[in-house]
């Protein structure tokens, strides 16, 4: 008898996927950038705003425990932990209305952690937001205009810039992938 978990859920993620799976592939290498800080322990991720799942199915062995939270009715974990090692956040925060209604358990996330990892458009210079492909009405709520609002967004909330990459370009182009570190 199959046994419907995670476990197998995730599984049948992994089969039916190239491009997500290229992309997991270069989160996971941006986000092990981090392993000598967690030289003598697993660290504790936590995928906020995980979706369907994708960068949990496709976890590299030296990553241990994986929780996953988001508002689908999708299999995940939750938030099992009082403090996660790093959080990472793809393609979440520009779904966000941060001027009117700012995401309080995000927030509450942040606070618990000593790394973030995300992902968000940035509109090019010279492109027009209208035409643009990442301008999705009444889904991306907040747009962040240049490298400099994100990095902003993030020392607002005590983290500063470890490193900023477009490692997922190709295939997702003017798509920014930023890891910060918590302020000391």
């Amino acid at each position: 008898m199959i046994k419907y978990d995670e476990k197998y859920y995730f599984n049948l993620l992994k089969i039916h996927t190239h491009t997500a799976k290229e992309i997991c592939l270069r989160r996971w290498d941006f986000v092990l950038q981090l392993m000598p800080e967690f030289e003598n322990r697993h660290p504790i991720v936590l995928d906020y705003g995980s979706g369907v799942g994708w960068f949990v199915a496709f976890k590299p062995e030296q990553i241990k425990e994986v929780d996953s939270f988001d508002i689908m009715p999708v299999p995940q974990s939750g938030i099992l932990h009082e403090h996660y090692d790093i959080v990472t956040m793809w393609d979440v925060l520009e779904h966000i209305d941060w001027k009117n209604e700012p995401d309080k358990k995000i927030e509450d996330i942040l606070t618990k952690t000593d790394y973030v990892a995300t992902t968000i458009p940035i509109l090019p210079l010279g492109k027009d937001f209208e035409t643009w492909k990442h301008n999705k009405k009444n889904e991306h709520l907040t747009r962040f205009k240049s490298l400099d609002e994100v990095i902003h967004f993030f020392n607002k909330r005590n983290f500063k810039l470890k490193e900023i990459s477009s490692n997922e370009c190709p295939p997702r182009e003017d798509v920014y992938s930023f890891l910060f570190e918590k302020i000391k």
